[in-house]
C-alpha cells in the first residue's frame, strides 16, 4: 500500500533539513537528516524510502536558499517556524527567554492562567501556565489562577479539579499563584455588569430562536429584539432572573453593528439560562442556585477587567474572543489588556487529546484515571518521570509564535535527560534475561560500577561475582562476541560465557549484564501505540525509594513505583545505549 505523508511530517523533513543546512554552513547532508528524522519518528522508518526521496528534495532546497539567500534567512524561517530545531548557539544569539511584554512596567504587571476545571491540567495547559507563570517573574508582577467553571452542561466542572489544578501549577512554577478567583463566586458581579449593559442600551434581551437569528446574522440584518426599550429589556431581564424562562428561550446579547465584516462578532451572546436542576453545577455552594449563566466571552472580559489584568497571553484560536471582548470594552469605556498569542502545537506521538475526551474515556473505563501513562496529563507525565523543570524548558524554548507547529517528543525527553541525569542512579535490568555461565581466567571476587558515572560523591555499586553466572539479554546473546560493560570480553557458545580479554580488545559490541546472586526479578512497563506493555526480567539489586528516577542502561530513564516495578519515561539515546 502507497503511503502519503501528512503534512505534520511534510514540515518536519523541511524544518530538520533547513537546521542542518544552518548547521553545516550551506552543505547539509541527506544521511545525516535521515539518521535525525528517524530518531526523532521511529514510525517513519518503515517508509525509508519514500522518506529519503523527500529529504533529498528538501536538502537541496535548503542549500540552494544558503548559497543565494544566506544562513540568515534559513534562521529565521526556524525561529519562526520550529525554534525547537534551532541550534543552542542561534538561540543565544537570537532569542533569550521570552519577548518583553508592550507596555510593561515592573511590579505593575498582572496576569492570569484561566483553565475549565473539567478535569485536570494537562501538556497543553502547562503551555498558559508556564508562559504566564514566567512573565510574573520577569515583572514581579501578580499571577491569577482562575476557573472558568460556568458551563455545567457541556463541560461541567469536576470537583476534585479544584484542588488539583492548585496543586499542579505550584509544582510546574515552583510556586502558588497570587491570587485564585472561581468563576461561580463571582456571579453577582456578572449580573451587576449585565444590567449596566442593559441600562445603557449596550445590550438586549434577545427572544429569536437559534435558527431565526443566523438568518439575521447571515444576512446582516436587526433582529426586532434590538429595538427593545431600556425597561422592556430590564423587564425581561428580571424575568431571567426569577426563572420565567426556560433555556433557549432567551439569551442576552452585546450589541456591536450586524453588518461587521465577521459573522462571529454580529451581536454575540453574553449571558444564557441553563438548566441547572438537571444539571446542577458540582459546588455544593451554588448547585442550582443560578439559572442564568454567562457565556465565557462576557464572564472573561468582566473579570479580566474587575481583577486589573493587563496582559493576556493566550492561543490564536482565541483572536475571535479578543475582538468580541473589545467591543464590550469599548462599550463600558475601558482600556482592553495587551494581547499577545501562540499557534497550536501538536506532538505527533499524541495525537488529539482533549480534556473532555480524556474524562470522557475514564468515565466509560478506557483508561483507569488521569494518572495513566499513556494520557498527556500533567499527572500522568509525572508518574513517568518528567521534571517541571523539563517542561518548563520545553515552552520556553517554543516562546511565543503564532506558527503551528510539529513537535516530537524527543524534544522534551532531551530537556528532561538534561535535568534527571546528573542524578539518576544507574541500574542494570535485563530484559529476556538469559543465565550464562562465566568460564574462562580468573573471575575476580567483586565488581564495583559507579553509581553514576558523572558524580562520584554517589558511591559504587558492587557485584560479588563469586556464583560465576550472568544474565544477558536474549538479543545481546544471538551477536556471539560481547564486552560485558566495565568487565570483559566474552565469547558465548550456547549458554557459555567465556571471558578472552578483562582489557577492550576489539569492537565488539559493548553490553549491560547482571549476575544472579546481585539481581531479582523485575518488571518495566512501557508505553505505545496507545498500549501499555509490560516486560519481566532481572533487575539489579537496590534500595531506592519509590519515586526515584534512575537510568536504565542501555534501555532509558525510568521511575521506579510504590510495588517495585519501573514505569519507563523516555529511552536512552544512541549514545547513551
Amino acid at each position: 500500500m502507497d503511503w502519503t505523508p501528512d503534512e505534520d511530517t511534510l514540515d518536519l523533513i523541511r524544518h530538520v533539513a533547513i537546521q542542518n543546512a544552518i548547521e553545516y554552513e550551506g552543505k547539509g547532508a541527506i544521511g545525516s537528516v535521515i539518521g535525525r528524522i528517524m530518531g526523532m519518528r521511529a514510525d517513519l522508518r518503515q517508509h525509508g524510502k519514500v522518506v529519503t526521496g523527500l529529504v533529498a528534495q528538501e536538502v537541496n532546497k535548503a542549500n540552494a536558499s544558503a548559497a543565494s539567500e544566506g544562513l540568515e534567512s534559513l534562521r529565521d524561517i526556524l525561529s519562526e517556524e520550529a525554534p525547537h530545531l534551532l541550534e543552542k548557539r542561534e538561540v543565544k544569539e537570537r532569542r533569550t527567554g521570552l519577548p518583553e511584554l508592550k507596555d510593561a512596567k515592573k511590579g505593575n504587571v498582572v496576569l492570569r492562567f484561566a483553565p475549565n476545571p473539567n478535569g485536570p491540567l494537562s501538556f497543553g495547559h502547562a503551555r498558559g501556565l508556564v508562559i504566564n507563570s514566567t512573565y510574573r517573574e520577569m515583572y514581579d508582577g501578580v499571577f491569577i489562577l482562575r476557573f472558568d467553571d460556568t458551563d455545567t452542561k457541556v463541560k461541567p466542572p469536576m470537583l476534585e479539579a479544584y484542588e488539583r489544578i492548585q496543586e499542579e501549577t505550584a509544582w510546574l512554577t515552583g510556586r502558588k499563584p497570587d491570587r485564585v478567583v472561581i468563576a461561580s463566586d463571582r456571579m453577582e458581579a456578572y449580573y451587576e455588569h449585565a444590567t449596566m449593559m442593559l441600562e445603557k442600551g449596550y445590550g438586549y434581551v434577545c427572544q429569536c430562536s437559534a435558527e431565526a437569528f443566523k438568518e439575521h446574522r447571515v444576512g446582516k440584518t436587526d433582529c426586532p429584539c434590538r429595538n427593545q426599550t431600556t425597561p422592556e429589556n430590564i423587564g425581561l431581564w428580571e424575568q431571567m432572573l426569577n426563572r420565567e424562562f426556560s433555556p433557549g428561550d432567551v439569551v442576552v446579547r452585546v450589541k456591536t453593528d450586524m453588518t461587521l465584516k465577521n459573522p462571529a462578532l454580529r451581536d454575540w451572546p453574553a449571558l444564557r439560562l441553563q438548566d441547572t436542576q438537571a444539571h446542577p453545577h458540582p459546588r455544593e455552594e451554588v448547585g442550582s442556585k443560578y439559572v442564568v449563566w454567562p457565556l465565557l466571552d462576557f464572564q472573561s472580559a468582566v473579570e479580566d477587567h474587575l481583577q486589573g489584568v493587563t496582559h493576556i497571553v493566550r492561543g490564536k484560536d482565541l483572536m475571535d474572543s479578543t475582538r468580541k471582548q473589545t467591543l464590550l470594552y469599548e462599550h463600558f469605556g475601558w482600556k482592553y489588556p495587551e494581547t499577545m498569542y501562540w499557534g497550536r502545537v501538536k506532538v505527533h506521538e499524541w495525537g488529539g487529546f482533549s480534556t473532555s475526551k480524556m474524562r470522557l474515556d475514564i468515565e466509560e473505563g478506557r483508561y483507569p484515571g488521569w494518572g495513566d501513562p499513556r494520557l498527556p496529563t500533567l499527572e500522568g507525565l509525572k508518574g513517568r518521570g518528567i521534571s517541571d523543570a523539563a517542561l518548563r524548558a520545553f515552552w520556553l524554548e517554543l516562546g511565543i509564535t503564532q506558527k503551528d507547529i510539529s513537535v516530537p517528543l524527543s524534544t522534551l525527553y532531551a530537556h528532561n535527560t538534561k535535568v534527571v541525569d546528573a542524578k539518576a542512579p544507574r541500574l542494570s535490568f535485563i530484559r529476556e534475561a538469559v543465565l550464562c555461565s562465566l568460564e574462562g581466567s580468573k573471575i575476580p571476587e567483586t565488581i564495583s560500577h559507579p553509581v553514576n558515572p558523572n558524580d562520584d560523591s554517589m558511591g559504587l555499586r558492587t557485584w560479588n561475582m563469586t556464583d560465576g553466572t550472568v544474565y544477558i539479554e536474549q538479543e545481546d546473546l544471538e551477536k556471539g562476541h560481547l564486552r560485558l560493560k566495565e568487565f570483559a570480553d566474552v565469547d558465548l557458545v550456547g549458554s557459555r560465557a567465556i571471558i578472552t580479554s578483562f582489557e577492550r580488545s576489539d569492537k565488539r559490541p559493548i553490553v549491560h549484564w547482571i549476575t544472579e546472586g546481585n539481581s531479582t526479578e523485575g518488571t518495566l512497563i512501557s508505553t505505545s501505540n496507545n498500549e501499555i506493555h509490560t516486560q519481566k526480567g532481572r533487575i539489579e539489586k537496590h534500595s531506592l525509594k519509590s519515586g526515584t528516577i534512575v537510568q536504565l542502561e542501555r534501555i532509558g530513564y525510568a521511575r521506579l513505583q510504590e510495588d517495585g516495578s519501573f514505569i519507563l519515561c523516555h529511552e536512552a539515546s544512541v549514545d547513551e545505549k
